[in-house]
């Protein structure tokens, strides 16, 4: 779906385990993808596929997509008006996330799966937090124990995050990182939280298993006591 994804692997007992890792991601992006006409979600935004139809993959992805929609109340919105079904949200860390339990299923110990910046580690490893403002710097170092860490923010694509109650862009905020024990909750709560604007950042923070790093408009920064923020 337009992401970079690199694998760092070690004590990997089964050697063909990352092969069948990104053989997952490359089925996800021919299944889930809105940008290919011939995809299942695209059938189903069409409405050439009947919603009784649909995979148990991708059935589990749409019932994540509506917890996160009515958690947050309806900002959180797979389905805006003029953009069509787009559950990427969702759909990218849920399958980075069974992309690592297949590295862990072939007895990996100590890895990191990174896409496109939203990261899954077994084992300890420090993750650097991008400064929202300068793409050469770090606004914080996590030390990660077995857990995942997911960002949102306007840097890289600019003012893409819309609030789904009103359709407008969130611009109350510049980043906002979740640290989670899955790249599911982790990518997933980072961009529901950021299209709450700021009322997404204590929100975020109520959620079960969930930390956070936010930075908002005015460079103020926010952080809940149990981000693991490296020494």
């Amino acid at each position: 779906m337009g992401l970079p994804v690199s694998v760092r692997v070690e004590g990997l007992a089964d050697e063909d385990a990352v092969d069948r890792a990104f053989a997952w991601l490359r089925e996800v992006d021919e299944r889930f993808s809105p940008f290919k006409p011939d995809s299942e979600v695209s059938r189903l935004g069409s409405g050439e596929l009947d919603p009784t139809g649909v995979s148990p993959d991708l059935a589990h992805v749409l019932e994540l997509c509506e917890h996160y929609r009515l958690a947050t109340g309806g900002a959180f919105d797979v389905r805006l008006p003029g953009r069509g079904l787009d559950p990427c949200a969702v759909v990218k860390g849920w399958a980075v996330q069974r992309a690592a339990d297949l590295l862990v299923a072939g007895g990996a110990t100590r890895f990191v799966v990174n896409a496109g910046g939203d990261v899954v580690v077994g084992g300890t490893w420090r993750v650097g937090v991008r400064h929202p403002l300068a793409a050469d710097r770090l606004c914080a170092v996590l030390e990660v124990t077995s857990g995942a860490v997911a960002t949102s923010g306007r840097y890289e694509r600019g003012d893409h995050i819309l609030d789904g109650r009103t359709g407008e862009p969130v611009t109350d905020l510049l980043s906002l990182t979740v640290f989670a024990p899955t790249l599911t909750v982790a990518d997933a709560t980072a961009t529901a939280a950021f299209a709450l604007g700021l009322d997404g950042i204590p929100w975020a923070a109520a959620q079960e298993g969930c930390e956070v790093y936010a930075v908002d408009a005015s460079s103020r920064v926010y952080r809940t006591p149990g981000m693991p923020v490296a020494a």
